[in-house]
């Protein structure tokens, strides 16, 4: 069953193109990372799947709620905010209730439990968010993503600021939840910790270069186009193809 429907897209900013020409189709329950240089519109495409920008041509279609993570550098909290009203923000944005001071219900603390839970982040539940680490916050932020149950997922860069035991924490949660028929999408830079959990990986640079199983997509053809040089592979023990970026920043 298709999640996501995207034809011809193309999204500029002020006149420049920022891409073009994306056709990528995600089904229900697939696990799809986006990579590709900086720059190269990963977070645009992410942001015109979220209804966030209007494509200059083309079209979005999704099926079911959304939930969002943005990157922690644009998350904005001037003013002091406890980790449970992050979360509790995400839900109170589907209700359309923007108000710190408006009420949940039970069901509602129970998810915003749950999701703090899920991401080990239960127990700063009253802990300022500006107080936390890095990997922390983001943490917190993925907590806010799936606490409204989204059928469809969509992650920029989870992975930036954590540590490796919490990295491999949220992939199992993210394995999980495609598991259960989510549709997850996420910008990353190095695929390889997802490799073995990923259905599809597509390569972006302003343009689709390439969208399907890692092992058709991860040719030093495709990653020529993308990066402007081709990246190594290697195959680990279990058979899974797997990216040596080195100093490659996608």
């Amino acid at each position: 069953m298709e999640a996501v429907v995207i034809k011809d897209l193309c999204c500029t900013y002020d006149g420049f193109v920022a891409i073009d020409r994306v056709n990528m189709i995600v089904n229900k329950g697939e696990f799809v990372a986006i990579m590709g240089p900086n720059g190269g519109g990963k977070t645009t495409l992410l942001r015109a799947i979220a209804g966030m920008i209007k494509p200059q041509r083309g079209y979005v279609k999704v099926k079911g709620e959304i939930g969002y993570m943005p990157q922690k550098e644009h998350v904005n909290f001037e003013i002091p905010i406890k980790v449970r009203e992050v979360v509790e923000m995400g839900i109170m944005s589907k209700k359309k209730k923007f108000s710190l001071f408006s009420k949940l219900s039970r069901e509602e603390k129970e998810l915003v439990n749950n999701a703090l839970k899920a991401v080990d982040m239960l127990k700063f539940v009253e802990r300022n968010f500006t107080e936390l680490s890095g990997g922390q916050q983001q943490r917190v932020l993925l907590a806010r993503a799936i606490a409204t149950k989204p059928d469809i997922l969509l992650l920029d860069e989870p992975f930036n600021g954590v540590d490796l035991p919490t990295q491999e924490k949220i992939i199992k949660l993210l394995d999980n939840l495609a598991s259960e028929g989510v549709s997850v999408i996420t910008v990353v830079h190095n695929v390889s910790p997802l490799i073995h959990h990923v259905s599809r990986i597509a390569l972006l640079n302003r343009e689709l270069i390439a969208y399907g199983k890692p092992e058709e997509v991860l040719t030093p053809e495709n990653t020529a186009k993308t990066y402007g040089i081709p990246i190594p592979t290697t195959v680990c023990k279990e058979g899974y193809i797997h990216p040596l970026f080195g100093d490659i920043h996608g």
